[in-house]
């Protein structure tokens, strides 16, 4: 049965996604007068972010805070952290997800376990486009072992990216041999926790980094301070580029100052010889040594099948013909957006970057990085599929330069699109941090003047909660303590620079 603008009115709109992005479009559709349901795959909200909570953002909690979240935070009682302290993932969570989502006006919107299968309109494919015009989305959704099918007026898909990884091989296919199971159990995963769950698994034993990005940056780190515990731990750091010099990026220049002294931290151990850097590495095939032995990097055992240092040696071929060896590989390679759910939807998305085609030419980390992108909203963001939008980071599609405040400001747009207040949905105030870290732009020249820091937020408008600014005279962020798990992570946990 078609369904009449009066009932189409009356449906909600589907925010796909419990993590920042989500729960910020569902407050900001909240505060429009339009009625949200959020939809999370995962058990919990922030689903995703839970899987890395070990990290710290490098961005502090003044940009990590979405304005009108704040505003259904106040009134329960909740504290906003120190807007300087620089969170973990799993602090985000439970200072600011949490806390959000047991709000009573989020409270009953909120269905997690509830993985969007695919989206589609009205009862006809997309090549109906005229019978779909004003019709409610379709969405089929699995939940409890059954496939529901709901209906939306509008869809704000916020789902990210942390379940697409990036395959490891060259040209972004897999590498010959990734996916048998015997390599499997040598791969680690995007960000694994060096220094807690996988601890004992990784001391003492040589593990090789692929990947140039902010996920690659936070295991070395960590793997350092493991080797600072136990010396014969080592470390390989294998990247694309010919030097890593792009990787290093803003250094001391960097607005975001934890994240420039995590780099230059990494340059010293790549110089003083504690991470043996590897340039020019493209992966062509994964497979296990034939033999283990001391120099291919496997520690002899008692002969346990199951003791993870019985298990042969990864060997990592080259396409320059180059071979190496280690005990476990962390694929740093960056994430894509999964569009496999959005097949029957009209998308304008760039060939290269898969965003949005007018975003796409403002994140390009060809050639910007997170503080050079500019403001952008649901003129930017809209496809020819009217009222669907991709925010957050997957509507960043494959480029690493996203950061939390950005997507703040850009369902703060659409809610007010969605609401019909164009005026309000079309105004830009954003301002962010500049870098030489997220992106391949160069480091800056040493002979400029470095910023002091973090900017102010330039009005009590701009869509980032108020809080405490810092300033030169201002608390400076947290200091690095040698050996702590931060991080270079933006709420971005990937990069594809070199």
């Amino acid at each position: 049965m078609e369904s009449s603008p009066a009932s189409l009115a009356e449906l909600p709109v589907v925010v796909v996604g419990a993590g920042p992005s989500g729960l910020a479009a569902a407050a900001h559709l909240l505060e429009n007068g339009l009625e949200p349901l959020v939809l999370e795959a995962g058990p919990q909200v922030g689903a995703a972010i839970r899987e890395w909570g070990h990290i710290k953002l490098f961005s502090p909690w003044r940009y990590n805070i979405d304005a009108a979240a704040a505003k259904l935070l106040e009134p329960t009682g909740w504290e906003p952290p120190r807007a300087t302290a620089l969170p973990t993932g799993a602090e985000l969570v439970r200072d600011y997800l949490e806390p959000l989502a047991r709000t009573p006006e989020l409270g009953d919107r909120i269905r997690t376990d509830h993985r969007v299968l695919a989206i589609s309109r009205g009862t006809r494919d997309k090549t109906h486009v005229a019978a779909r015009a004003g019709q409610p989305f379709v969405l089929q959704v699995a939940h409890s072992g059954q496939v529901l099918q709901l209906q939306a007026r509008a869809v704000i898909d916020a789902s990210g990216t942390w379940g697409t990884p990036n395959p490891i091989g060259s040209a972004g296919l897999p590498a010959l041999g990734e996916d048998h199971p015997a390599v499997a159990a040598r791969l680690l995963g995007s960000l694994p926790d060096v220094l807690g769950a996988q601890a004992a698994r990784l001391r003492g034993r040589h593990t090789l980094v692929v990947g140039a990005g902010h996920s690659a940056i936070n295991t070395l780190l960590n793997l350092a301070a493991l080797r600072r515990e136990d010396p014969a731990t080592r470390i390989s750091w294998a990247i694309r580029g010919a030097s890593a010099e792009r990787v290093y990026g803003g250094g001391d220049a960097d607005q975001l100052p934890a994240r420039g002294a995590l780099v230059q931290r990494l340059r010293r151990l790549v110089e003083g010889g504690e991470i043996t850097l590897v340039t020019e590495a493209e992966v062509h095939a994964l497979s296990v040594a034939e033999s283990s032995d001391r120099e291919s990097g496997v520690r002899e055992s008692g002969g346990d099948p199951d003791d993870d240092a019985a298990l042969p040696a990864l060997e990592v071929a080259l396409a320059d013909g180059r071979r190496l060896r280690a005990d476990h590989l962390a694929a740093a390679t960056g994430f894509r957006p999964q569009l496999q759910m959005l097949r029957e939807l009209r998308l304008e998305l760039d060939p290269a970057v898969e965003s949005p085609r007018r975003l796409a030419t403002l994140i390009d980390p060809e050639f910007h990085s997170c503080g050079t992108v500019e403001a952008h909203g649901a003129d930017v963001l809209a496809h020819p599929e009217e009222g669907f939008f991709l925010a957050g980071m997957k509507s960043y599609g494959r480029a690493p330069t996203f950061l939390l405040a950005t997507g703040y400001e850009q369902v703060r747009s659409i809610a007010a699109h969605l609401a019909g207040a164009d005026a309000a949905a079309a105004a830009r105030d954003l301002n962010l941090p500049e870098t030489g870290v997220c992106s391949g732009v160069g480091a800056p020249d040493p002979e400029e003047s470095p910023s002091c820091g973090v900017p102010e937020p330039s009005s009590p408008a701009q869509n980032q909660a108020q809080m405490p600014a810092s300033s030169c005279s201002s608390p400076a962020p947290e200091p690095v303590a040698a050996g702590s798990r931060i991080g270079a992570s933006t709420g971005v946990l990937h990069g594809r620079t070199g």
